[in-house]
This record gives C-alpha cells, structure tokens and sequence, in this order.
C-alpha cells in the first residue's frame, strides 16, 4: 500500500526486457502491491502481477470497507421497513426502486464530472468518486433521526445519489490503470475485494443486533437494535473514505490528455480525443451509443435488468419460503456474498479467455436456474443454500463483468461516461422490475410474481443473445497500453 499523490500508478511506458512470447509488464515504480517492474523478477509472475496494479487494490480495499457499511444497512433494511414500520410490499418495491433509480440518474452526471479535465489536465475521477463515497458516508448516521417512510425514503435517494457519482468513476479507474488483456481478472479482484465488504456487512449487523441486547423490530419491538446498526455503519463509512483519499493515486497514465493516438477500430474518434483542453459536454456521453460495441452491450444490459428481481425481494421470498425467525433474515446474504466472493476472480480471468459478453449472458442463465429452483417443489435448507449460490455466481459472471467488456469499447478519454452509460441503462431498467415486482407481489402474490419474472427473463436471455451477435470490437487500450486482439467470439444465437 502506498500514500497516494500526484504521481500516476503506472510508469511511461519504455521498451523493456522480456522472454519472447511473453506479455510486456507496463508497470513500473510508483505501483502498489500486485504490481513489480517488468525488468525483475521470473517473467510470469510478472504478468500475473501486472494484471492487479496497486490502484485496483487500493480501490478495492476502499469498497471492502465501504460494502461492510452499506450492507449493514441493507440486510437489516428490508425486515425494519416491513415489519416495524408496516410498509406493504408495493411500497418497498417503490424505496428498493428509489436505490437503483437515484443511482441510475447520477451515474450520468457522475462519469461525465470524472472525465473533464482540470487545469492541470488531469481528470477528476478520484475527486468526483471522493464526493460520491462522503455522500453516502453522510447518509448512515441520518437514518437514526428518519423515522417516517418519506424521510428514510429521502436518505436512501442521497445515499444512491452518492453511489451513483462513484461508480463510473472507480470503474474507469481500474480499467485506467489495468492492460486490456487483463480487465476482466482486474474486475474480478475488485469486485472479490467488494464482495467481501459484502459477506461481512450482513455478518456485522447480525453481531451489532446482539450486542445491542434490543428485540428484533417485530410487534412493536425496541429500536436500540437497529440505531446501532446505523451508527457503526456510519463510523466505517468514514472509514472507507479516508482510505480513498489517502491510498488512490490521484493521477492515471490512461487518464491523460492523448496525442495522435490512434482510435480502436471498436470505437468512434471523439472530439474530446483531438485536443487535450477540450471539455467534454454532457450531451457528448450520450453520443457513445453511436459506438456499435457500447450501443449492443447498453441494449442487453437494459433487456436483462428488466427481469432482474432485486436482492431484497429474492431474501424475501427465500425467508418466506423456508419460514426461518426475523432474527437470522440479515444473515441470508451471505450465501450470495460468499459464492460471489469465490469465483468473482477465476470467473473475470475466464472471462478473458472465452469472451466477456458470452460470460455476461450465461450470468443470466444461472439467475434463471436460480428462479426455477426456488420456485420448485423442493424444500429445506439445502435448496436455499443453493438458490443463493447460484445468485452468487450470477453477480460474480456479469458484474465486473459488464464493466470490463464496456471498457473495451470507449475511448480512455470517454471512459468513466461509457462505462455510466452502460450502467445507467441497468439501473434503470431495475429501478422499472423492483417497481413492477412490488406491484405484482401485491396483486397476486411473491410466489407467481416470481414466475411471471422467470419467464420474461428467459426471453430477455434469448433477445440478448441475438443483439449480442457478431464479433465484438478490440479492446480499446488507455495511451501507451498495447491493444490485444479480443477473443469476444460470435454469441451463438
């Protein structure tokens, strides 16, 4: 780990000695852990390590600890609305939706912010992600004076607002700071390094609510349970911004004005590519979509988030279905963290060997398993066990997954605006199946709700395959990064 200034993470690129028919490692001084100088060391642990540069790790460390704070909430979030405060499902599925809708509208916003360059020409994405990781960091200990349904509601869209300016940020900078060659592994640490955060937020509530020596917030149960919660969840989300400001290099090599490069044949020269003082308008990131690679990869993101029922709605369903006591709800998410956990990094490096978007629409077939499993005849725990496996694994085969292969497709100096293109069209099109769900499960039920979804994302699964189709675009190399041919084969239809 290193403190972070102004220098970049990566070191200009120089010819250097490597075995012939081995990768050349861009990394040089200034790296983090995961990183060595190509001219040390045996030549393929100098590759392996080239795949995971400092500046991945010190974000994920940042999102390990800030999951551990948002998913204290989360997990505890769900049974405090429905059972405390007696909100009907409807009316959940209108706060889960608020989550995924306030991301969705400042994810925009967010990459665009990151992209413009400051007066040093350097871009803002630490200070954009900076602002987003304080905003949510704010939110935690505000739940403790929200009370009502329409404040909570209010806190949760100012925590969403916060995310939804960090994310396209981070993802460009880790694509930034990664070989192309190696984005979906890069992904896969992150979102590993995430997910534990994850595992461990669900496990923290469980222990803070026993601490705390209040009853479960059920028939009128004490609130001394859950203020603790929310409080601790907020000490370490400061925590997670602290390590951001002072671990996450404030400059990138890939985030510097080009000159001359050439683009990729998968994307479109920008006008923001030409001359390193142009400022890039908001109205330009929606241009990206005239990239065919972004336009098919934000399509299929849109179809499949339209049949993606959220976590909370599918804990749930699981809770209901196995009727286990409110006192261990919060600790159902660690079935999907921990399967997410263990296969995020081997599913990103497969992900580089057979293709990024054939992972991405197999994720998509899991969840279906998912679904049909837990809508079958069978019972007990075994068969919730792995319904949450298989939810696991969806997140582990499309999240990073997703990012890696958008970031193959937009420009570097495009890049936190591509890759929140691609995300808005996700979180929106969940924002729509948590309203849609909420209101269904209220009409007829959670159990038919749940196969009306199942088969809509069986044709959604097949509606993306044919968009999907074709060979997809080089990936598209920050300035001084070699551009390795893809091995995105044709999606078979």
């Amino acid at each position: 780990m290193y403190v972070a200034d102004s220098r970049s993470s990566k070191a200009p690129v120089a010819p250097a000695e490597t075995r012939p028919g081995r990768r050349e490692a861009a990394d040089g001084p200034g790296d983090g852990p995961g990183t060595v100088d190509g001219s040390t060391g045996d030549g393929r642990r100098t590759v392996a390590r080239a795949a995971v540069p400092g500046t991945v790790v010190a974000l994920g460390v940042v999102s390990l600890v800030t999951d551990v704070s948002s998913e204290m909430v989360s997990a505890v979030l769900p049974l405090y609305l429905l059972t405390g405060l007696g909100l009907s499902p409807l009316g959940f599925g209108l706060l889960d939706g608020i989550q995924n809708g306030f991301s969705a509208v400042v994810r925009l916003l967010g990459g665009h912010l990151a992209d413009r360059r400051g007066r040093d020409g350097a871009s803002r994405h630490k200070a954009v992600a900076a602002v987003g990781y304080g905003l949510s960091a704010l939110c935690k200990p505000l739940l403790l004076l929200a009370h009502t349904v329409p404040l909570i509601g209010a806190v949760i869209a100012v925590d969403r607002t916060g995310k939804g300016l960090r994310t396209a940020p981070r993802d460009a900078m880790i694509s930034l700071a990664t070989e192309p060659a190696h984005r979906g592994r890069a992904f896969g640490v992150h979102r590993a390094m995430d997910t534990a955060g994850a595992l461990l937020g669900p496990l923290t509530a469980f222990l803070v609510l026993r601490l705390a020596g209040g009853p479960m917030l059920a028939d009128g149960g004490q609130q001394q349970g859950y203020h603790a919660v929310f409080a601790v969840s907020g000490c370490v989300a400061v925590l997670g911004v602290l390590v951001l400001l002072l671990f996450v290099p404030n400059r990138l090599d890939g985030a510097e004005p080009s000159s001359g490069a050439e683009p990729s044949s998968g994307a479109e020269p920008s006008s923001g590519a030409a001359a390193s003082d142009a400022r890039p308008r908001l109205r330009d990131g929606l241009a990206l979509l005239r990239i065919p690679g972004l336009r098919r990869l934000t399509v299929c993101a849109v179809l499949l988030g339209l049949t993606t029922v959220s976590d909370s709605f599918l804990y749930l369903l699981v809770q209901r279905r196995l009727g286990l006591s409110v006192e261990y709800f919060p600790l159902l998410p660690l079935g999907t963290a921990g399967a997410f956990l263990l296969l995020a990094v081997p599913l990103g490096a497969l992900a580089d060997r057979i293709g990024r978007r054939r992972l991405f629409l197999a994720g998509h077939g899991v969840l279906l398993l998912a679904y049909g499993l837990l809508l079958s005849p069978l019972d007990g725990p075994a068969a919730v066990v792995c319904v949450l496996l298989l939810h696991g694994s969806f997140y582990a085969a499309t999240d990073g997954v997703l990012a890696a292969a958008a970031a193959d497709t937009v420009p570097a100096e495009r890049r936190g605006a591509g890759l929140a293109l691609v995300g808005t069209g996700q979180a929106l099109a969940r924002f729509a199946c948590s309203l849609a769900f909420g209101a269904l499960w209220s009409a007829v039920g959670g159990t038919t709700a749940l196969t009306w979804s199942a088969l809509a994302l069986a044709g959604c699964v097949t509606g993306a395959a044919f968009v999907l189709r074709g060979p997809a675009a080089a990936p598209v190399a920050a300035p001084g990064e070699s551009a390795p041919t893809t091995d995105d084969s044709e999606v078979p239809s």
